[in-house]
């Protein structure tokens, strides 16, 4: 498989969309020769997707086309050079990749065809066993359905672990620990801003624009924050690279 999970698609350290995380995705499609990228934009609720797929396109040098603009989104799925699909709002993003009939098709064009997946936001929540671990509201009324399993553990994408000012609620930590608690067995990958897991044959590597580390949060142990993959491949059937 060809992963490219990202926290989030924009940052201070470079303008445009995945900006900061540029040299590997471009570095990727370069390896894996792809001329077109297939953009699932169905996170996105207040912009427009062809607007969204453009703004992709300038940023990386490599057309890419809104999974809209085709009849059949199953075909185009099955034709594609690399899937990408946008944050947003990962309710709805789960909603309509079930309604389209998606799921299995990117599973297999990940799996079978190695098509490479990028995703970031939402497209890294789904790209994990379930989306439960998201930060976003469920802004329609969608079951909690099974994502795409690309990745065997959750996700917390945007982690942040700041104090803020006046904030009375749950911190990020208290909600994964709550999380955690009702599902014991389960780990969560807390990644924060401008921080990636890239996943590539056997082999796993994490990388942060900005240095930073990433943790791994589990019921009944003591998080810990790590700077390498080594961690994750105790957990996955990945490798660490290097």
């Amino acid at each position: 498989m060809e992963l490219l999970l990202l926290s989030n698609g924009k940052a201070t350290e470079c303008p445009g969309l995945l900006g900061w995380a540029r040299d590997r995705v471009q570095t990727l499609l370069a390896r894996k020769q792809v001329k077109r990228i297939l953009l699932i934009p169905y996170a996105v609720i207040r912009s427009d997707w062809d607007a969204r797929a453009l703004e992709l396109s300038e940023s990386l040098g490599v057309e890419a086309i809104s999974i809209h603009q085709f009849d059949d989104p199953v075909d185009a799925i099955n034709h594609a050079d690399a899937i990408f699909i946008s944050g947003g709002n990962t309710w709805r993003l789960n909603q309509l990749l079930h309604e389209n009939g998606l799921v299995v098709p990117i599973q297999r064009a990940v799996r079978e065809r190695g098509v490479p997946y990028v995703g970031w936001s939402a497209g890294c929540n789904v790209a994990t066993p379930s989306i439960r671990t998201t930060n976003d509201m469920p802004v329609c009324s969608a079951a909690v359905l099974p994502a795409l399993g690309l990745f065997p553990l959750q996700i917390n994408p945007h982690y942040l672990d700041a104090s803020i000012s006046g904030h009375m609620g749950e911190t990020r930590d208290e909600r994964l620990a709550e999380f955690c608690a009702i599902n014991p067995s389960e780990h969560v990958v807390a990644l924060r801003e401008a921080s990636l897991l890239q996943i590539s044959g056997e082999h796993i590597e994490y990388w942060s624009a900005r240095g930073e580390g990433f943790k791994i949060f589990k019921h009944a142990e003591t998080t810990q924050e790590f700077s390498t993959a080594a961690p994750l491949a105790e957990l996955t059937p990945f490798r660490p690279r290097g």
